[in-house]
């Protein structure tokens, strides 16, 4: 079931995101996913930073989905909800935890035949987590339309923005791409 889910993710399949938004056992494996993708970010941060890079990367990435989910979660329940929007933290943890399977792939980064352009490979995994993440976001929220989730995500992700670049500021890490 738990690979099933993920291939599903992967596919940006709808059913799943309202599955998993009304199973709460599925918390344990949104959190695998997340783990899984944090990891990936890991190896591919221990390419470029070594050791540091390989803790600080997972850390990091595995930290900015708890952040995200509470901002979406802010952003969507008490800023813009919809008329349907009736959910909780944990509902919004397990869809985004889900919507985070395309980072997995950031391990297809350290290929040889990829070096020349892996910037475009990380746009589209960047790109491919944002529609997964926008599928989840209106999924869990009862949005009517797509467009409240993209504002939502839209927002939720200048809000994480701007907390990572105050916590940059006080000794975070820089990201990757720097």
């Amino acid at each position: 079931m738990f690979i099933s889910r993920v291939i599903r993710a992967l596919l940006l399949d709808i059913n799943l995101y309202e599955e998993v938004e009304n199973d709460k056992s599925s918390i344990w494996q949104s959190m695998i996913v997340v783990f899984l993708a944090s990891l990936a970010a890991g190896i591919y941060t221990f390419d470029l930073g070594g050791t540091r890079g390989l803790i600080i990367g997972t850390i990091v990435t595995f930290a900015g989905w708890v952040l995200m989910s509470f901002l979406i979660y802010l952003v969507g329940t008490k800023l813009f909800p919809g008329k349907e929007t009736k959910t909780d933290v944990g509902e919004i943890l397990r869809v985004l935890g889900f919507a985070a399977a395309p980072g997995i792939f950031i391990l297809v980064a350290l290929l040889p035949l990829i070096n020349k352009i892996v910037w475009l490979l990380i746009l589209v995994i960047w790109i491919w987590r944002l529609v997964a993440m926008i599928i989840a976001v209106r999924q869990a929220l009862d949005f009517k339309n797509t467009w409240s989730a993209i504002w939502v995500c839209v927002i939720g992700l200048f809000a994480y923005l701007l907390v990572y670049l105050i916590l940059l500021a006080y000794g975070l890490p820089k990201p990757i791409w720097s």
